[in-house]
């Protein structure tokens, strides 16, 4: 656990990539793009959590079709600032077979999360199976396959990033914007 004051100073010091207008006018972009393909397939959006959880929920708010929702729980950060091995604490509990699927995420980094969500997804015999992020990290790290997202919002540089949903060490998740921490 960080100290309050710590947790300030990084957010007092961080530098505001880009504001909360522009991001919600990001996330819009996508739900239109999003509902003209998905509109008549049923899909069931998944959340990654914990991440995932705030572009997922402005995404559902504009979604006018009927879907279903769940949730996976997979880490790599567990707190840290550095990705490290994947730890499942939930798989999707929706009967994903012959389903369109969108997983839902914060972040598409370097994609190994993503891999994974999806060939569970596949596993569990989906019709389709495609992701959503707020955020696509702009560098050459990408796992093959996972080298972009379906849907988008924004694309941002290869800093380490908090708000929206994206965290530092499990804090600044609710930071109205998407920021840079300095320095790292």
């Amino acid at each position: 656990m960080l100290e309050n004051k710590k947790v300030e100073k990084i957010w007092a010091t961080a530098d505001c990539l880009i504001e909360e207008e522009q991001v919600e006018r990001a996330i819009a972009k996508v739900a239109k793009a999003i509902e003209e393909n998905m509109s008549t397939k049923n899909p069931v959006i998944v959340c990654v959590m914990t991440g995932g959880l705030i572009f997922t929920a402005k995404l559902l708010m504009q979604l006018r079709f009927p879907l279903e929702v769940d949730y996976v729980h997979v880490s790599r950060y567990e707190g840290g600032v550095v990705g490290g091995t994947l730890k499942w604490m939930a798989e999707p509990s929706i009967d994903l077979r012959d389903r369109h699927v969108i997983i839902v995420d914060d972040i598409l980094d370097e994609g190994e999360t993503l891999r994974e969500i999806t060939r569970i997804c596949q596993k569990q015999n989906a019709r389709e199976v495609c992701s959503a992020v707020l955020v696509n990290k702009l560098h050459d790290r990408k796992v093959q396959g996972c080298e972009s997202a379906d849907y988008t919002a924004l694309e941002i540089e290869d800093r380490y990033l908090f708000g929206y949903g994206m965290d530092y060490k499990g804090y600044l998740r609710n930071a109205p914007g998407i920021f840079a921490v300095k320095g790292l």
